[in-house]
């Protein structure tokens, strides 16, 4: 099954591939590595912002995760054209808004590891990092990078 039949059966509809909001470009490839930068967490109402530990939940903060999954496959899309090229989700690093004493981002960032496994089956396995931060751009809740492999 095609990754576009997949996204339909799942019933997902990736948004627009976010434009930079810095100086920088949103992926690189070489060779048959793709480098995604940074997604930032946002749905249709705009930006999701909060700090995990201080009045956000972990589900939400999966949320904000999940959402970062989305915007990091449409910018594959637009780098690649076709998802059924990509053969691997090879790591994700995850960037949680957390308070000092908060030690679930882990469990935060399953959002966009659980998304990617859903989209891509086994070839959606990856490594990955789950890390605090003690504040992230606009004040979001999470921002997430990719590395994928496509042939």
């Amino acid at each position: 099954m095609s990754i576009e039949n997949r996204l339909t059966e799942l019933g997902i509809t990736l948004p627009e591939a976010p434009a930079p909001a810095a100086n920088y470009v949103p992926f690189v490839q070489t060779g048959n590595l793709v480098f995604i930068s940074g997604q930032i967490s946002a749905d249709e109402g705009g930006l999701i912002t909060g700090r995990l530990g201080d009045g956000m939940s972990v589900e939400e903060g999966a949320a904000a995760a999940r959402r970062c999954g989305l915007a990091l496959i449409a910018q594959l899309k637009a780098a690649v054209g076709d998802l059924d090229r990509v053969t691997r989700v090879v790591k994700l690093t995850g960037f949680v808004n957390s308070t000092p004493d908060f030690t679930d981002q882990p469990k935060v960032v399953n959002g966009c590891s659980d998304l990617m496994v859903e989209v891509f089956g086994d070839a959606g396995r990856h490594s990955r990092a789950a890390v605090s931060a003690a504040a992230l751009p606009l004040g979001v809740a999470v921002e997430i990078e990719a590395i994928f492999e496509v042939a």
